[in-house]
């Protein structure tokens, strides 16, 4: 008796010629050339192989290594530019800026095939240029005063000439409508009016002023308190702050509540700034709530180099305010007045201002990445504001859809009223 076996096995060829993936090879001379992120569009008989976010401005695509992945081993993958073709082996360097490129993939059973149109998009702006334009030119003439701030969706323009109150308003910095003359004492110091993004705050000889449109004006006096309100300091932690005079002599924050200004138990220094000090809100890097006040005035007139540093932080069950002095750690820095300062691109600018000996800044604008501890100058290659800006004093800077507005100021006896934005290229880019 004869017994036979017979193994056998037969392996059946795929039909599919489809493309599932494509990327770049990392190439250490071109950082971030691997994270360009590309989508395989499926067509009918054809396909489209792009990248989204565009590759880093000036990355060379000269001798790129790509990528494949598929849905099944093809027969035969080639790539056709228009002077050559590459049947590829997977580690190709191949020149992209000639486009268009067609990848033709052929199934393993020759039955089927596909061709993938090939687009590589690298940048055309650099990233870290800013573009600066001029919305409006002098909407007033005259010696005056000028604040801007925002509120309720639109830009305010206040000026003051010494007797006389003045309103403009816009909603895109380019258009402007003359609002006549707000309901302010005659001598109202405009730049010491504060913006929480809904209501307007002005502090003048212990009267509290008050405002949704920048126009009328609500007063109420706290001459009866037992305390002095000096100023408006800022909009921090979902709060207005004020400083106040106590009985006993010394500085003093206060809230905006429904009651009214409250005192706090935060004691300030005695040199404290009072007036004409400029202010930025944000989260810091630990992603607390923090502000800085930095120069002005002190109650006996003294111009200031300080830089004052407000944290939020939990204590207990509470949330304390944390005053701290950046000037002891770091003293290197003029005194300063009139300058204006905003948080944008996780930093602090500072644009302005005047020293001690009323001369202006050596820069138009000096740029903190450190929460305020130092400061440096842009890179001139890429920050440049234009030529007839100059160096301010008293200007207003503010921050509205990614674009930073200046409004304003005084160089010597020349006091502007013009407007001019700003904007980072990559301010609004993925990241």
């Amino acid at each position: 008796m004869v017994s036979c076996k017979k193994n056998s096995s037969s392996t059946s060829l795929s039909s599919v010629a489809q493309l599932t993936t494509f990327s770049f090879a990392a190439v250490d001379s071109l950082p971030g050339l691997a994270e360009a992120s590309f989508t395989v569009k499926e067509m009918l008989d054809t396909g489209f192989v792009y990248n989204e976010d565009s590759i880093r401005y000036g990355t060379p695509l000269t001798k790129v290594v790509p990528k494949f992945t598929f849905a099944a081993t093809p027969s035969s993958a080639t790539l056709t530019l228009p002077d050559t073709t590459i049947s590829l082996s997977g580690s190709d360097t191949i020149n992209l800026t000639r486009q268009p490129a067609y990848l033709t993939v052929v199934s393993q059973d020759g039955t089927n095939t596909k061709v993938y149109r090939i687009e590589a998009y690298v940048h055309t702006m650099d990233p870290d240029m800013w573009r600066w334009q001029q919305l409006a030119a002098d909407m007033y003439s005259g010696d005056f005063e000028s604040q801007a701030v925002s509120v309720g969706g639109q830009i305010l323009f206040f000026m003051n000439n010494g007797f006389r109150n003045h309103l403009f308003s816009s909603t895109d910095g380019a258009a402007w409508t003359d609002k006549g003359e707000p309901a302010l004492p005659s001598s109202c110091h405009v730049r010491a009016i504060l913006s929480d993004g809904t209501t307007l705050y002005y502090v003048e000889q212990n009267v509290l002023y008050t405002s949704t449109d920048g126009l009328n004006w609500n007063s109420e006096d706290y001459s009866a308190s037992g305390w002095k309100l000096l100023s408006a300091l800022m909009w921090f932690d979902e709060k207005v702050w004020f400083v106040i005079e106590q009985a006993d002599g010394h500085l003093y924050l206060a809230m905006a509540t429904d009651a009214g200004v409250v005192p706090t138990p935060v004691q300030l220094p005695d040199d404290f700034p009072i007036d004409n000090f400029a202010t930025v809100c944000f989260s810091s890097t630990s992603n607390r709530g923090r502000a800085m006040v930095l120069g002005g005035y002190s109650r006996e007139g003294a111009s200031l180099n300080s830089r004052w540093s407000f944290e939020t932080y939990r204590h207990g069950s509470t949330d304390s305010l944390r005053v701290k002095n950046l000037t002891i750690e770091q003293p290197t820095f003029t005194s300063l007045t009139g300058a204006a300062m905003v948080w944008y691109n996780n930093r602090i600018m500072l644009f302005g201002g005047i020293n001690g000996d009323a001369k202006l800044q050596e820069a138009p604008c000096l740029i903190s990445s450190d929460e305020g501890m130092t400061w440096t100058k842009p890179d001139s290659a890429h920050f440049c504001l234009p030529t007839e800006f100059g160096v301010r004093q008293k200007l207003s800077a503010l921050v509205r859809d990614n674009n930073v507005y200046l409004l304003g100021g005084q160089t010597g006896t020349v006091v502007h009223s013009d407007v001019y934005s700003g904007r980072l290229n990559s301010i609004d880019w993925p990241k």
